[in-house]
């Protein structure tokens, strides 16, 4: 099998990529350093397997997803160190066939990649916790709202943009600040990013 890992730690990289060419039915590994040269090698390579970091420079995992969910036919395992509901959401929306923490053996990661291979998907028992615990209290406008915030516009800029008065987006944000436990702008949109909810 062919395999793709994007990752932008190199020496993590290095020593994936390392293990999983002394698997025997490894048969070639391409590296990436972010999601951008992913996509790039994808374009030029046939790969049955991508396996994927979260947050690199770039694209991050989840673009590099939603990019092969619209161009290719293949397998993707997302791997990462945050346990993140926002990010496990919009990974199962676009139909990640694996999800799963970075702290597993390669055996274990040799396991998931035959797995998805097979047709089936794995997602860290972890992760299916913290999506119980902790699902994304905003609506889409809420959502619009804290993206505008986190470019910096100002909160006339963000009553023009979404067509509604200045007093309509204060209240809007006061309701968000409440929501998320946030004192200010900043904070809100901090929260929201750990999250992944925007």
């Amino acid at each position: 099998m062919k395999l793709l890992v994007a990752e932008d730690q190199s020496m993590l990289r290095d020593a994936l990529c390392q293990l999983l060419l002394m698997e025997e039915d490894v048969e070639e590994v391409f590296q990436a350093k972010d999601g951008l040269e992913a996509i790039a090698i994808l374009q030029e390579q046939p790969v049955d397997v991508a396996i994927l970091d979260v947050e690199m420079p770039s694209k991050t995992g989840l673009d590099v997803l939603e990019w092969v969910r619209a161009n290719q036919d293949i397998k993707v395992i997302i791997v990462t160190t945050f346990k993140r509901p926002g990010y496990f959401q919009r990974a199962v929306q676009h139909q990640v066939d694996a999800y799963v923490l970075k702290d597993r053996s390669i055996k274990e990661l040799m396991q998931t990649i035959h797995k998805v291979l097979a047709g089936q998907k794995e997602y860290s028992p972890e992760l299916m916790e913290q999506i119980l615990i902790q699902a994304d209290p905003l609506t889409d406008q809420e959502r619009q709202l804290l993206t505008y915030m986190a470019q910096g516009l100002s909160n006339q800029a963000i009553a023009d943009n979404m067509f509604l008065s200045l007093g309509t987006i204060k209240n809007y944000a006061s309701t968000v600040f409440d929501k998320i436990g946030a004192h200010n702008r900043t904070d809100a949109v901090r929260i929201a990013k750990e999250n992944g909810w925007v």
